[in-house]
C-alpha cells in the first residue's frame, strides 16, 4: 500500500507540472474569434487528459525501474499475480466514461462553432493558385485582402478554381477546404482588433508556401470606412488601365505573377515587362510588346518563356477589351 500511496503523489504531481510547462509554453497562438474560445476550452481540458494520463504511464514505469529493479545477487522468481477483476473492469469503464463526457465536450464546441447569426456579412472567397481574392457582394468590392468587422459574424462563401486549398487562420482556430466545384462555408466572428495572416493549409502546388493574405480586423467605423474608400476607388477605375487592375485582381494573376522586382517561382514578373526582350525555351528572344502579351494571356501555350511551364496558368474567358485592359495595366508596371 505504501508504494501505492507514493505512486499515486508522484502521478498527481507529475501531471500538475507537466500541464504547467504543456501551458507555459504557448502552444496555441492568440485566441482572436469568439469560435475560438470554445476550441481552446476543449483544447484546454484535452491537455488536463494528456498530461495525468503521461503521468499516469511515465511515473510507475520509472517508480518500478527504480524500486523493483532486481539487486545484485537476487536469483529468487517474482511474485506470480493471476489477475486483478476489479482492476481490468476499472480501466475498461473509467475510460468508456472519460470518453463519452470528452464526446459530449466536442459535440458542444462544434455546436458553438456552427451556431448561425441571422445578420451575419456574406463575403466570396475564391481560392486559386496561389492566391486568395475577396469580394463583397452587396458593395461591388474585390481586394486582396480581406477586412473584417470586430464581434460580427462573417460566413465565407469559398470556391476554388483549380485544386483544393484550405482556408486557415491559425487565431481564428477553425480551418476548413476549399473545394473545386463545390461553395464551401466558413463562419467566424472575429473578437480581437488587428492583422492576421491566411495560409493555404493544402499542399496545392509549387507556390503554396507563399499562398498568404492579410486578414484585418478592425471597429466597425473603421470597416465602413475601408469600405467606402474601396467603392470610391472602384467606381474611379474608369480608365483602361484601372479596369485591368480590377481584373487583374478578380482573376487572381498576382498569384503567379509578381507586380515588382521580385518575382514569384511559378511565372514571369509584370514589372517591367512591356518592352522588354523575353528569352523563350527554344533558346530564341521575342519583344515583350502588344502582340506577344495577347497571345500569351489568350493562349498561354504558344510561346513557352524560358524557366516556366505555361501548363500552370488556368484558361481565363476574356473579352478583347478586358485583354487589352490588362495590358495596359502592365504598362504602368516599371
Amino acid at each position: 500500500m505504501r508504494h501505492f500511496v507514493i505512486v499515486g503523489i508522484l502521478v498527481i504531481v507529475t501531471a500538475i507540472l507537466t500541464y504547467v510547462g504543456l501551458d507555459s509554453v504557448g502552444l496555441l497562438p492568440v485566441e482572436a474569434s469568439a469560435q475560438a474560445v470554445s476550441i481552446d476550452w476543449l483544447w484546454n481540458w484535452q491537455v488536463v487528459a494528456i498530461s495525468f494520463l503521461f503521468s499516469l504511464i511515465v511515473v510507475p514505469m520509472a517508480y518500478s525501474l527504480v524500486v523493483f529493479r532486481r539487486r545484485k545477487g537476487d536469483t529468487t522468481d517474482a511474485e506470480h499475480i493471476e489477475g486483478n477483476t476489479t482492476l481490468e473492469i476499472a480501466w475498461t469503464v473509467v475510460p468508456l466514461i472519460i470518453v463519452v463526457i470528452f464526446a459530449y465536450m466536442g459535440a458542444y464546441s462544434l455546436g458553438e462553432i456552427k451556431r448561425v447569426d441571422p445578420d451575419a456579412v456574406i463575403i466570396k472567397v475564391k481560392a486559386q493558385q496561389f492566391q486568395w481574392t475577396f469580394e463583397y457582394p452587396e458593395y461591388g468590392i474585390i481586394s486582396t485582402e480581406l477586412h473584417l468587422p470586430v464581434n460580427q459574424q462573417v460566413v465565407l462563401k469559398m470556391e476554388a478554381v483549380d485544386v483544393i486549398h484550405s482556408f486557415w487562420v491559425p487565431e481564428f482556430r477553425i480551418k476548413q477546404d476549399v473545394v473545386p466545384g463545390r461553395v464551401t462555408e466558413y463562419r467566424v466572428t472575429p473578437n480581437l482588433v488587428g492583422l492576421y495572416k491566411v495560409r493555404c493549409a493544402e499542399l496545392c502546388g509549387s507556390g503554396h508556401a507563399v499562398m498568404e493574405g492579410l486578414v484585418v480586423v478592425s471597429e466597425e467605423a473603421n470597416y465602413e470606412k475601408w469600405l467606402a474608400e474601396q467603392q470610391a476607388i472602384a467606381a474611379a477605375a474608369q480608365t483602361p488601365e484601372g479596369q485591368g487592375k480590377l481584373l487583374v485582381v478578380k482573376n487572381g494573376c498576382g498569384g503567379c505573377h509578381s507586380i515588382t522586382s521580385t518575382p514569384l517561382p511559378s511565372a514571369p514578373t509584370w514589372f517591367g515587362l512591356f518592352g522588354s526582350n523575353v528569352e523563350l525555351a527554344d533558346g530564341s528572344t521575342v519583344v515583350a510588346d502588344d502582340a506577344f502579351l495577347t497571345e500569351s494571356i489568350v493562349d498561354p501555350t504558344a510561346k513557352e518563356v524560358k524557366g516556366f511551364s505555361p501548363s500552370t496558368m488556368p484558361p481565363y474567358v476574356l473579352t478583347e477589351e478586358e485583354v487589352a485592359n490588362i495590358i495596359a495595366y502592365i504598362k504602368t508596371l516599371k
